[in-house]
């Protein structure tokens, strides 16, 4: 009886160990966080990229996981605040004790998060976030996947003659994503010979535009380039018509999503442009038209909304992109991962990914380079411009 008691004892001991040993359950998966906005303003997209990772993880999965075990995605919700998004990177990097992250979708968000990278040393690949100022300012944990503002704005360059763009204005939400998309197209715009007339800005949470597109309309110009989240950009597209605003409008920021806007929108939404990163329409005609067509086909075979295809691709890329990391990095560790992104090579539903230095020597950022389409609504259609894509 002595004996058994003792073995029990020994038994409970190690259990109670095992519990109040932050990770000691996890040992037989992988963690990856994500931080995303999937309630508040721009919650939409967040949702939407999220279910994209989710498409990563369960094709991982159902391949046998990574390093012999399978992965766990832990989904903190930023709930579309910068401060919230700072709570949601150290809940996950302390409780949680993931050595990856993914996020944070907004410019914003992703800027208030980045200290808390370099404090605890964990990387985040981000899928979304523009602001030249992520990659630039010396944070050696950041691999960003997107473009950024000025990649977009030079990408862009190319279809200024054919848009014959003489005056532009400029209706941007007031942070670092509109900001800089603001700053980087004018400046584009301004060296191919456009005038540049006025900027306007919005609360991301604002509801009612009516005066600055009034400022706009009175500016005169033929083109309005907007920034912000798809529902906002359905209420600019509204009033925008109601007030007889004459400009061209497009979107900048690959986030809006053309047949959100078209279930919406309505008859506000035709004629407008939309610069995008993935084109899901046209899946067949992307760089990796396999790894295209097969997310488009698992999106759809789950009963996804189709509109969330734009945002949703950049989730699963963001996860591929971690998973082909710490496959080279033969373990599931911070500095390890880190390490390995340098030189991943990643068939991506929006094409190749890989990275390139930016930021000051020796604290450098990376940054892949992505593909950039351009797409209008035309007869309450996606259908690709008559000069091309």
């Amino acid at each position: 009886m002595h004996n058994w008691l003792k073995t029990l004892t020994i038994a409970l001991a190690g259990a109670a160990w095992l519990a109040a040993v932050p990770g000691a359950h996890s040992a037989e998966v992988i963690k990856i966080g994500v931080n995303q906005p999937l309630t508040g303003a721009v919650a939409a997209s967040g949702n939407y990229v999220a279910q994209g990772a989710r498409i990563a993880a369960d094709e991982l999965n159902a391949s046998g996981g990574l390093l012999g075990k399978q992965v766990e995605l832990v989904i903190e919700d930023n709930k579309s605040n910068p401060k919230e998004a700072v709570a949601a990177a150290e809940k996950l990097i302390v409780r949680d004790e993931v050595p990856v992250m993914m996020g944070a979708w907004s410019s914003t968000y992703t800027l208030a998060v980045m200290p808390k990278l370099m404090e605890y040393g964990v990387p985040m690949v981000v899928e979304t976030s523009s602001s030249g100022k992520i990659t630039t300012s010396g944070n050696p944990w950041i691999f960003r996947i997107s473009p950024t503002s000025e990649m977009e704005a030079k990408a862009f360059e190319r279809f200024v003659d054919d848009f014959g763009i003489e005056k532009a204005n400029f209706l941007v939400v007031n942070n670092d994503w509109g900001l800089g998309a603001g700053d980087k197209f004018s400046a584009m715009l301004k060296q191919h010979g456009a005038e540049v007339g006025v900027r306007e800005t919005m609360d991301a949470a604002a509801t009612d535009l009516s005066a600055q597109l009034a400022k706009i309309k009175n500016a005169g110009g033929d083109t309005l380039f907007l920034t912000t989240g798809v529902e906002q950009i359905t209420l600019v597209l509204k009033q925008a018509t109601a007030l007889r605003v004459p400009h061209r409008i497009i979107t900048t920021g690959g986030s809006s999503s053309p047949d959100q806007l078209i279930e919406q929108a309505g008859s506000a939404a035709e004629g407008t442009y939309h610069i995008l990163f993935f084109a899901p329409w046209f899946p067949e005609s992307a760089p990796n038209p396999d790894v295209a067509t097969r997310f488009v086909n698992e999106w759809n075979e789950r009963d996804y909304n189709f509109a969330g295809l734009t945002e949703g691709f950049r989730g699963y890329d963001g996860i591929m992109t971690i998973a082909a990391a710490i496959r080279a990095a033969g373990k599931a560790e911070p500095e390890a991962i880190r390490d390995a992104l340098w030189g991943v090579e990643v068939d991506g539903v929006n094409g190749d990914i890989s990275f390139i230095k930016q930021g000051p020597a020796g604290k450098e950022s990376a940054q892949n380079i992505p593909n950039v389409y351009v797409v209008t609504v035309k007869d309450g259609k996606v259908a690709l411009p008559d000069f091309g894509s």
